[in-house]
């Protein structure tokens, strides 16, 4: 069994001590939000692009990152993670701007509505219109997707709903660590619980405040794993900590894609936990994670703008 180094246990306490009991002492989504606005702003050095904005594609706040203002950039529509039910434009906004730096691209990162309030399928409608304004946006430029935890699930949601409705084509999804099964079946969920920051309760209580019968639990467009056909689906980066309680969702989603004939590069960090790519900044083998994560995307990105 993998143990983390000293420095990645004081990240995750610190992380966990930031982080409300979901699923336990606290369940009530009022509570929730007060918790989130009540805890100390981290010290941030926010990177500078060219253009950073709040804009409205069509009726779904986003935040435009551009690092050059180059006409020909492409771009990749991100969805932030949080279970659905937690996070925000800001709470992403450091890694946007890193990704954004980092590719070259244009990032469009997705203010979706959020559960309860508003439960499946809100999130993905959201997610599929910003997707829309940015293709008609930015015409002519090759769009990847990416997305963290929850935003994992609605980036490659995303790419089924792209095929099913027929456009905008989609060149490339980044998943790190995605949420994507509501069974909770896989062996991390038991193996990582609890003690690595993110628990199997916090997951348990996202799906439940995200899904409302058992017909969406088996709808592909909220459940992938398991629940989709994905043939058809374009090439595809798959990051999993090995401490996550999700690690077997990518996994799983790893293999099945591959078996769908859809081409897949995976990378596993033993040592590492949910969350670590936004949340790890201290640790130098993040940084390391994040220019790995980002330079196959760049890479991806730059082979479509070559046809």
């Amino acid at each position: 069994m993998t143990v983390p180094s000293p420095e990645v246990r004081a990240i995750m306490d610190l992380c966990s001590a930031n982080f409300p009991p979901l699923g336990t002492e606290m369940t009530d989504i009022a509570d929730v939000r007060a918790f989130f606005a009540a805890r100390p702003a981290p010290a941030r050095v926010p990177l500078s692009l060219a253009h950073v904005a709040d804009e409205d594609a069509d009726g779904v706040p986003v935040r435009v990152y551009d690092p050059s203002l180059r006409e020909d950039a492409p771009v990749v529509l991100f969805c932030h993670g949080g279970g659905f039910v937690i996070c925000d434009l800001d709470s992403h906004d450091d890694f946007c701007r890193a990704m954004a730096k980092a590719t070259g691209a244009v990032v469009v990162s997705v203010d979706y509505r959020r559960a309860p309030e508003h439960r499946f399928p809100a999130a993905p409608e959201d997610a599929y219109t910003a997707l829309l304004w940015a293709a008609k946006t930015y015409q002519g430029r090759p769009i990847a997707v990416a997305g963290d935890s929850a935003g994992g699930n609605l980036a490659t949601v995303l790419t089924l709903l792209s095929r099913d409705r027929g456009g905008p084509e989609i060149v490339f999804q980044a998943l790190y660590y995605p949420m994507l099964d509501p069974t909770r079946s896989g062996a991390s969920h038991r193996d990582n619980a609890e003690g690595y920051f993110l628990t199997a309760d916090h997951v348990r209580w996202f799906w439940e405040q995200y899904l409302t019968t058992d017909a969406d639990a088996a709808n592909p467009y909220a459940a992938p794993l398991g629940h989709a056909d994905l043939t058809g689906l374009p090439p595809a980066q798959v990051i999993s900590p090995g401490l996550d309680p999700l690690c077997s969702d990518g996994d799983a989603y790893a293999v099945a894609l591959a078996e769908a004939g859809v081409p897949v590069v995976t990378r596993r960090y033993d040592g590492m936990f949910h969350g670590f790519l936004s949340m790890g900044a201290a640790l130098p083998e993040v940084a390391e994670a994040c220019e790995e994560a980002f330079a196959v995307l760049k890479a991806r990105l730059t082979e479509a703008a070559a046809g």
